[in-house]
């Protein structure tokens, strides 16, 4: 496909019609607040990568609705003009562009995300392991090392924290937006995610694999606590276990 500018008289118009399609493009993309705060790690670099490809794609697309427009409004046919028009071999120079600077994005896209993958996984001296339960339509997190068992996750601080998972009946997804990780739950094998808090608060966990009828419905929280308060809520919550099992009640 020949690019349609030969000739200097098109070179003002596209270049005001080229401007006022990227402002409006990037006034889009950095003027919204798309995604919630980044409370781990991992979602520093995911958000890194993220922008990358979105500001590339931005540019990408400016681009080509740019010549594409300009187009239609400076080579469209006149009326009653139903004639083919001049044979056109295409553009060699053109052609050889747009397929080497595809691949190279695509390189460094590649390399990036294999970078940003290796260093999210990266595991530390002293994480903490809690276990993952997916079931239609429910999740439930257990401490193996505290012997108790909760519906929402509770995790410390500036730790990093694995979390195990396996799912009872068909797939489904952990997803946190503000870690920006989300991990299948697979029935059969234990899958892993690796993710370190990186600021308290509590954020929704969300399943993000449809899972059925109560897909929707498949929410839980995460709460993230300063190391001191987490400590203390699970010796409470290991306390109260152990008294449970203690009483009468469960000989």
């Amino acid at each position: 496909m020949p690019l349609p500018v030969r000739g200097t008289k098109h070179i003002v118009p596209l270049l005001v019609l080229g401007v006022i399609i990227t402002v409006a493009t990037f006034a889009t993309i950095l003027f919204i607040d798309w995604l919630p705060g980044a409370k781990a790690e991992q979602a520093d670099r995911v958000d890194a990568l993220l922008w990358f490809l979105v500001i590339s794609s931005g540019l990408i697309m400016a681009l080509v609705t740019t010549v594409l427009l300009y187009a239609m409004w400076a080579f469209k046919a006149k009326p009653g003009d139903e004639s083919d028009g001049p044979p056109d071999h295409g553009n060699t120079k053109l052609e050889i562009a747009w397929t080497i600077l595809p691949c190279i994005l695509l390189a460094v896209m590649g390399v990036w995300a294999y970078i940003a993958l290796t260093d999210n996984e990266e595991l530390a001296d002293d994480p903490v392991e809690i276990e993952v339960q997916a079931a239609q339509f429910a999740w439930s997190f257990r401490y193996p090392d505290a012997g108790i068992q909760t519906g929402d996750l509770r995790v410390p601080d500036g730790r990093q924290i694995i979390l195990k998972m396996r799912s009872e009946d068909v797939i489904h997804d952990l997803y946190v937006p503000e870690w920006r990780l989300k991990q299948d739950v697979v029935p059969g094998i234990t899958t892993q995610l690796i993710v370190d808090t990186k600021g308290a608060g509590t954020y929704p966990i969300i399943c993000a694999e449809l899972c059925g009828v109560g897909h929707g419905t498949m929410r839980a929280r995460v709460v993230v606590m300063p190391q001191a308060e987490y400590d203390a809520w699970l010796a409470r919550a290991s306390r109260q276990v152990q008294a449970q099992a203690a009483s009468p009640a469960n000989p």
